[in-house]
C-alpha cells in the first residue's frame, strides 16, 4: 500500500465512489473528501484544476444510500480499523481534521444539494467526528444566489460548519484567464455576501504564475481594493487563504503554469493583514 502525502489527492485512492482520503497541508491532518462531482463534471475549467478530462457541466444524481454506507464504512475504518497503518500516514498526521465537500467539479451543482450536506453531517455527528473536527465546503460561490445552495448553506451552518469561497482574482480578465468563468466580480461579490450571512465563510485564493508574469500590480491592487469593498459592506469574512499550485495541472495550459514564491505570497499577505484580516498562508 502506497504512502498517503499531501501530493496525492487522487479520488479512488480507497476504491470507493464519493469519499477519498487527504492529508491535507492546509489543515495538517487528515481530511475527509466527499466528492459529489463523480462525473468530473463543473461549471469552471480552472487551468490549475488537477482533474483528468474535466468538462463543463453539473453533479449527476446522488446515489444517498451508498454515500451513507461508503461514510459509515471509511469512519469507521478510521477511528476503529487500520487505515492509517496500511496508508502509512505520519503519526501527528493521524487525526480526522476535517470532512470536506469538494471533489471533482463544483459540489453546490448537485440538485439536492442540502440533503446532501445534512447526511454527511449527520453521520459524522453520530460517530463522534463532529463537532470535534471541521466542517467545510469548497466551492467556487458562482451558484451561491441559488435557494437550493442556500438551504444547504444554512444546514451547513447547523453543524458547525464553514464556506471555503473561491476568489482567484479580483478582475474579470484575470477570472476569464484563470477560472474560464463568465461570472462578473460583481456577482461573485454579491454571492459573498450572502455566503458569509448564511455561514461562516472564509476566502481562499489561488495565486499563480502564468507565462512567466508573475503577479501583477495591477492583480494585486484589484484583489485589495476588493477587501476594502469587503470591509465597507460589514461582511463578516472569518480569514483569507492563500496559497499556490502545489500539484501538477491536468489542463492544457499546465506547461504555461509555476507556483508564486512563498516570498510574494508571504509579502502579500502581510499587505492583507494591513486592511484588518486574518490571513493563513499555505505553500
Amino acid at each position: 500500500m502506497s504512502k498517503l502525502t499531501t501530493t496525492d489527492h487522487c479520488s479512488d485512492v480507497v476504491g470507493l465512489k464519493y469519499v477519498y482520503p487527504v492529508i491535507s497541508r492546509r489543515m495538517g491532518g487528515l481530511s475527509i473528501g466527499i466528492n459529489f462531482n463523480t462525473n468530473n463534471a463543473c461549471n469552471w475549467r480552472c487551468i490549475y484544476c488537477q482533474i483528468p478530462d474535466l468538462k463543463i457541466g453539473a453533479a449527476p444524481e446522488m446515489d444517498f444510500k451508498l454515500l451513507e454506507e461508503e461514510l459509515r464504512f471509511f469512519l469507521d475504518n478510521v477511528l476503529n480499523g487500520d487505515f492509517y497503518e496500511r496508508f502509512q500516514v505520519d503519526e501527528d498526521k493521524r487525526v480526522i481534521k476535517d470532512i470536506a465537500i469538494a471533489g471533482n467539479g463544483e459540489p453546490t451543482s448537485l440538485k439536492e444539494f442540502a440533503k446532501a450536506v445534512d447526511l454527511i453531517g449527520k453521520i459524522a455527528t453520530e460517530a463522534g467526528v463532529f463537532p470535534a473536527s471541521h466542517y467545510v465546503l469548497i466551492t467556487n460561490g458562482s451558484l451561491v444566489h441559488q435557494s437550493k445552495v442556500q438551504a444547504g448553506l444554512t444546514v451547513l451552518k447547523s453543524y458547525g460548519g464553514e464556506v471555503w469561497f473561491k476568489v482567484d482574482s479580483a478582475t474579470e480578465e484575470g477570472r476569464a484567464l484563470i477560472n474560464n468563468s463568465a461570472q462578473s466580480c460583481k456577482a461573485s461579490f454579491e454571492n459573498l455576501m450572502i455566503s458569509a450571512k448564511l455561514c461562516t465563510t472564509k476566502l481562499q485564493t489561488c495565486l499563480v504564475d502564468v507565462d512567466k508574469q508573475g503577479f501583477s500590480n495591477q492583480e494585486k491592487q484589484a484583489y485589495l481594493a476588493l477587501l476594502v469593498d469587503i470591509k465597507k459592506s460589514d461582511c463578516d469574512l472569518q480569514q483569507v487563504m492563500l496559497y499556490t499550485i502545489a500539484r501538477p495541472s491536468m489542463q492544457p495550459e499546465a506547461p504555461r503554469l509555476a507556483p508564486l514564491p512563498a516570498k510574494i505570497l508571504n509579502a502579500f499577505a502581510d499587505e492583507i493583514r494591513l486592511l484588518g484580516f486574518d490571513v493563513a498562508v499555505s505553500i
